[in-house]
């Protein structure tokens, strides 16, 4: 899969969020900026991002992740 099509993909599933793929060859590094993430813990935000993306680690299209959250005041911050 490539990076465009898993942003595609998970621009569509994570409602009013921006969301950025990059890949090295190796893994996917993805970047979320969205308010779903205020209030949430680490763990919950990273369950949110990889409840996107259960099906296509389930079908082996995509393996490893690297996955970093932002609210939107978090983003702007730095």
């Amino acid at each position: 899969m490539s990076p465009e099509d898993l942003q595609t993909l998970l621009s569509e599933k994570l409602d009013n969020c921006q969301v950025t793929v990059n890949s090295d060859g190796h893994t996917y590094h993805i970047s979320v900026i969205g308010e779903a993430f205020e209030g949430l813990n680490a763990v919950k935000r990273q369950q949110f991002v990889y409840g996107a993306l259960n099906e296509k680690i389930a079908d082996g299209s995509v393996h490893a992740v690297s996955i970093k959250t932002y609210t939107p005041a978090q983003w702007a911050a730095q």
